[in-house]
């Protein structure tokens, strides 16, 4: 067999774009450039020049071993960024704080708060920044952090007391730091580095905003209601004494129910841009726009009455007279800008997935990461005004990795006479026989298949022969409120019959095995690959990832059980949702071999699912094996390990659906 064009190797080596910034003049624009480091097992980021012209090669700005994240501009140009490099003669590694001037020269360690740096937030007038780190709660500066943190290492504690919910997040518990916001006047030589806003669990997977100015910061922050099932985020400004401390505070909008996200203040510092998100019932599924708060009034606008989509990430344009954000849409997830003053609304592209959206100084300008199903995110140039327009790609790391892929758009008729839509990758070219087929099956539940994966590459598949189906069913986001409405609450009903209806339609075409076919899924995709697995015998083969089997049990491990509760009910009073649809209740009927991958420090979809659902399979006889990864976690990372995972689910797949002889990975 000649080698894959894209293997898995090829995957693992292609550069991967995740950020980008844009100085204060508008003429350098920083990208965050990750690649793997197979010896030390991880991922490892620098920045990249990038020319906002499209004329310029990229150029590599950082190289330290340790690598640089988080890229962010001050008023003067200077570029900030987050690393672990020891700053000189220290032998100290920990994520601190560094510049790079604008001139050019070494970078120097500005800060270096004992809980490292999460983020970078800088503003367009001010040489004040924000860094989000964590601090133990009781500590009352850095100082004392630091002596806190070295008292129990060396006392060998690791035993934390908790009393907020809930106690982990996604990989890790909230606790003993907390997160905190730190201010930092950067035109000070002696600044230090002072809390902006105290140690607090609740400010887990927030955001926040400066003004313009500096005066003020906006941040979300979780309430801590007395019912779980009410938690939401609201809106809250601090505003900084003279020594950039925090000063006063004040909430600016709180809704019952209603959670605020990615806040964005306006270049006049008068306003908010926010995420508006209701919290879902039994009876109907979230509502999501976006809205402006005005900060002296505390009034809240919708700027998108009727947008049956749901807005991510606003940006305003410098000008201030229109915000651009980005919203899923028929298997794509594109750029949008809305006029404050008519409402206007206008789509700035028709396919492929944008992220990172960045406004040029002088507003005729926008840059962002740009993927498609078929080719990995590369940076592109747009004009602000025009809709559906072609993008400018710029020249960047990774823009010419290309898979070589077929990749078509497909839909099929569901049993309610629904249009189901997705994608499907076909092998770079037709080998006159049909293709075996995989279905993968994506997590979120309200997520959709609408540019590249690195986790989940369907291109990896295609060149070893196989066509990849990418399918979008009820619960998916992106074709309105309704096509989640279909599903809520009820996973094993439309969702599963809609990517039945999808396969079927799929397999009968001339270029597809209609029997040769295998399902594939992890998270919410695990669970229906669990769910389709005790509800057909359909597939050859199966993989389940980080998947969900008892959904009763699952309420009480999973970080955030109460949220759960917003669409199937009160666990505690009426279980009758959890079982309905939990896949355990089936396994009597699983006749499919099945792969079970599980992450031991997964917290959202814990361990326990995964070894549950391997002792369900093992008393009931089902041909299966388990792959355990200790060190990751709801993703598997680590390039070593995105390596043995591949070759264990090839492996699988070929010996179940194609029927060549089992071999393990070599280093399983």
């Amino acid at each position: 067999m000649d080698t894959p064009r894209f293997d898995v190797d090829a995957l693992l080596a292609a550069p991967r774009l995740t950020g980008l910034a844009l100085d204060p003049d508008g003429a350098r624009l920083v990208a965050e450039v990750a690649t793997a480091d197979t010896e030390a097992g991880r991922y490892r980021s620098a920045l990249w020049a990038l020319d906002p012209d499209g004329i310029r090669p990229p150029r590599r700005l950082t190289r330290s071993s340790d690598g640089e994240r988080a890229p962010a501009f001050l008023p003067d140009g200077t570029l900030l960024f987050a690393s672990s490099r020891p700053d000189a003669g220290e032998d100290e590694e920990r994520a601190g704080l560094w510049a790079l001037p604008a001139d050019g020269g070494e970078a120097r360690r500005l800060a270096a708060p004992p809980g490292g740096v999460d983020a970078i937030v800088t503003a367009t007038r001010t040489t004040r920044l924000l860094l989000a780190s964590r601090v133990h709660p009781r500590a009352g500066d850095l100082e004392e952090d630091t002596a806190r943190g070295e008292a129990r290492e060396k006392a060998k504690v690791s035993a934390q007391l908790l009393t907020h919910y809930p106690l982990r997040h996604w990989d890790h518990w909230l606790g003993p730091r907390e997160r905190a916001l730190l201010s930092l006047d950067t035109a000070d030589e002696g600044a230090t580095t002072v809390a902006a806003r105290a140690p607090d669990a609740r400010l887990e997977e927030t955001s926040a905003a400066l003004a313009p100015e500096g005066a003020f910061l906006v941040t979300t922050r979780w309430s801590a209601p007395a019912d779980p099932r009410d938690r939401v985020a609201d809106l809250v400004e601090v505003t900084f004494d003279d020594d950039g401390a925090a000063g006063p505070e004040r909430v600016v909008v709180a809704e019952p129910r209603v959670s605020f996200g990615a806040p964005a203040v306006s270049p006049d510092g008068t306003r908010v841009a926010a995420v508006r998100a209701t919290l879902g019932t039994p009876a109907e599924p979230p509502r999501r726009t976006l809205v402006i708060i005005d900060l002296a009034s505390g009034g809240v606008t919708d700027l998108l009455p009727g947008f049956d989509r749901w807005p991510a990430s606003p940006v305003w344009l410098p000008c201030g007279s229109a915000l651009l954000f980005t919203a899923d849409d028929e298997g794509h997830t594109l750029p949008f800008r809305v006029d404050l003053a008519d409402g206007t609304l206008t789509r700035l592209a028709r396919e492929g997935a944008f992220a990172a959206l960045t406004a040029a100084p002088d507003g005729h300008a926008v840059y962002a990461l740009r993927s498609t199903v078929a080719r990995p995110p590369v940076a592109v140039r747009l004009d602000p005004a025009t809709p559906d327009q072609e993008t400018a790609a710029l020249p960047c790391p990774g823009d010419d990795v290309d898979p070589g892929s077929r990749v078509e758009r497909v839909s099929a008729v569901a049993e309610d006479g629904a249009t189901v839509p997705g994608w499907l990758v076909l092998p770079a070219e037709d080998g006159g026989e049909p293709a075996p087929l995989v279905v993968l099956i994506h997590g979120g539940p309200l997520s959709s298949w609408s540019g590249w994966h690195w986790r989940w590459s369907p291109h990896v598949l295609a060149a070893r022969g196989w066509a990849v189906l990418l399918p979008d069913p009820a619960l998916s986001t992106g074709y309105g409120r309704d096509w989640i409405a279909r599903g809520w609450g009820r996973w094993g009903a439309e969702p599963y019959t809609d990517l039945m209806a999808l396969v079927e339609a799929t397999a009968a075409r001339p270029d597809v095995d209609a029997t040769r076919v295998a399902a594939a899924g992890g998270s919410f995709g695990g669970y229906m690959a669990n769910w389709v697995a005790g509800h057909t015998d359909r597939f050859a083969a199966i993989v389940t990832h980080a998947s969900l089997w008892n959904l009763e049990a699952f309420h009480g491990t999973t970080d955030l059980g109460a949220w759960w509760e917003n669409e199937f009910g009160d666990r505690y009073a009426d279980v009758e949702s959890y079982r309905r649809w939990s896949p355990h209740r089936f396994v009597s009927r699983i006749t499919t071999p099945l792969l079970v991958i599980h992450g031991e420090r997964d917290y959202r979809v814990p361990v326990g699912e995964g070894l549950a659902l391997w002792t369900d399979l093992r008393r009931h006889g089902v041909e299966a094996a388990y792959l355990h990864f200790p060190d990751e976690h709801h993703w598997i990372l680590g390039p070593q390990h995105a390596r043995l995972w591949y070759e264990t689910v090839l492996a699988f797949l070929d010996h179940h659906v194609l029927g060549q002889p089992w071999q393990a990975p070599e280093l399983l």
